[in-house]
């Protein structure tokens, strides 16, 4: 049984059945139920046409909800419209499907978590981890989403800045190794630029292509975190640096910036450096500040307490980071960092270990305990 080929159907077909006149929530059962069938049929009786197949299931337990029950005997009509077997069309829906998660009668949060759930493959801890928010709280976010869009008909999709978010999300989910959802990310940034003139998409495309330019050089033989100052720049992706700077100016040009292509020229900064001392922090910290002004997010002013402490030296950088909530995720790690440029290695190997406990994944868990080893051997 291909499970790579059942995931990446299933986006087009609940699309499908949703321009049909299936509700999202009895859409995504019906969905759901046709891929427990193919799990039960295909190893023994491999369809010719994998995605006609699990359409027309899909309609097939559609109806048979409808049917069932009383309340919506007025879908009973669509029985006439069951598609006939034989190939489902060839276009791409899973772009369609995103704006439709987006509806208007959903608050942009409960749009991307919905969307990231039933379009974007992601579980709800990863959503949650995204959000920073405890996973039961996402859990009851995305049901509450469930419920406000059953029994809506999809035809007013939602706007460009909740869709952005949700493929800015998906990539960094697929980008941090959990889930390989990175390439589908900017496939489909793709899409939507080919479509849509909009400097923020713009934004978004290349702060992708510039992140996912190192990708091979963040991780070492043992799986290991590499951190941007010592990684190869030798194995960075050229080609998609230039592309995605082309990109960028392109956008910047237009003076309409946005948080995506701020975030992008710090990215293009770290990219234009041949080596890590060589890198231009005076100008990352004032995109930083750029980035503060246009979203006043705490994560963003924790990265530019980094990029002070680079730039004016770890104490300024220490002073900036007084000022932020000490809960806040990687808080803990970058105290240590700075601490340790700072000379206070006791303090520093403390606060690696602290964070250590503190990391989302085993990755960065493991690369703050060597940090705290190699400053504990060096005392």
């Amino acid at each position: 049984m291909n499970e790579v080929l059942l995931r990446n159907l299933t986006p087009s077909v609940l699309a499908i059945l949703v321009r049909r006149g299936a509700d999202f929530a009895a859409a995504e059962d019906a969905v759901q139920d046709a891929l427990v069938e193919a799990v039960r049929v295909w190893p023994a009786d491999p369809p010719r046409d994998p995605k006609g197949w699990l359409v027309t299931v899909a309609w097939r337990r559609f109806l048979d909800t409808v049917r069932a029950d009383a309340a919506r005997r007025r879908r009973e009509d669509l029985v006439n419209e069951e598609p006939a077997p034989g190939p489902a069309p060839a276009a791409d829906d899973t772009l369609r499907l995103y704006f439709l998660c987006a509806h208007p009668s959903l608050t942009p949060s409960s749009a991307v978590a919905l969307t990231l759930r039933a379009v974007g493959g992601l579980t709800t801890r990863q959503i949650a981890r995204a959000y920073l928010v405890p996973e039961a709280t996402m859990a009851q976010r995305i049901s509450r989403a469930k419920r406000t869009v059953s029994g809506l008909r999809f035809d007013q999709p939602g706007d460009v800045a909740t869709v952005l978010r949700v493929l800015y999300l998906v990539f960094n989910e697929g980008y941090s190794g959990d889930v390989d959802l990175a390439a589908e990310a900017i496939r489909l940034t793709r899409q939507l630029a080919a479509v849509i003139d909009h400097p923020e998409v713009a934004g978004l495309l290349a702060l992708m292509l510039l992140h996912h330019a190192r990708r091979a050089a963040r991780t070492a033989p043992d799986g290991g975190l590499v951190p941007l100052a010592e990684q190869d720049r030798g194995r960075w992706d050229t080609a998609s640096i230039a592309e995605g700077v082309g990109i960028l100016q392109a956008a910047l040009a237009r003076d309409r910036l946005g948080e995506f292509q701020a975030q992008a020229a710090i990215a293009a900064l770290h990219a234009d450096a041949p080596t890590a001392e060589e890198t231009d922090w005076v100008q990352i910290v004032e995109w930083y500040d750029e980035l503060a002004h246009l979203t006043d997010s705490p994560i963003v002013r924790l990265n530019r307490a980094v990029a002070v402490g680079e730039a004016d030296g770890p104490r300024a950088g220490l002073a900036a980071l007084a000022a932020l909530d000490a809960s806040l995720p990687r808080h803990t790690a970058v105290a240590a960092y700075l601490h340790e440029r700072d000379g206070d290695l006791a303090t520093a190997a403390r606060l690696y270990a602290e964070a250590a406990q503190k990391a989302p994944n085993l990755a960065e868990r493991d690369h703050l305990t060597r940090q705290a080893a190699r400053l504990n051997a060096r005392r």
